[in-house]
């Protein structure tokens, strides 16, 4: 199994951790503390296949530098769910934003982390339908099968 980590450099890593754990309820599945003048937190949860590592580099501190359209996208299917969902991520510390782009505005709602890191809740899952005519011309589901065997 691949395993996916998406890592980030952070001004605030208690932050980050709580807001991330809090909005998403992921869990600390392990850390550092000045390791080679970097500390980080890793948070995923038991059967994921990724998890987010966010960093600090205490001798040179790296600036986030994340624009409008990079995005991390979690699909839920469930609406209810997702409703709760979009609901912790608020709670939590973050903004709700307009999407730059407008596709994720139609079945999603996009947060923004205090350093500007976007999360989009996209009410759905993934892979799309492919009856779904707006999304059929883009994802089929045939070729994305094929992709992953």
């Amino acid at each position: 199994m691949t395993t996916l980590r998406v890592a980030r450099p952070v001004t605030d890593l208690q932050r980050s951790e709580q807001m991330y754990c809090n909005g998403l309820g992921l869990q600390k599945v392990g850390s550092f503390a000045q390791h080679d003048g970097f500390s980080g937190v890793m948070l995923g949860r038991q059967g994921l296949a990724w998890h987010l590592e966010f960093t600090v580099c205490h001798a040179h501190p790296v600036m986030p530098a994340p624009t409008e359209d990079d995005l991390l996208v979690l699909y839920i299917a469930d609406h209810d769910e997702w409703q709760a969902s979009c609901h912790r991520m608020v709670q939590a510390g973050f903004s709700v934003v307009a999407s730059f782009n407008p596709y994720w505005e139609r079945q999603g709602k996009t947060f923004c982390d205090p350093d500007g890191y976007r999360v989009v809740l996209q009410q759905g899952r993934w892979p799309m339908p492919t009856n779904n005519k707006e999304n059929s011309h883009v994802y089929h589901q045939p070729d994305i099968q094929r992709a992953a065997g």
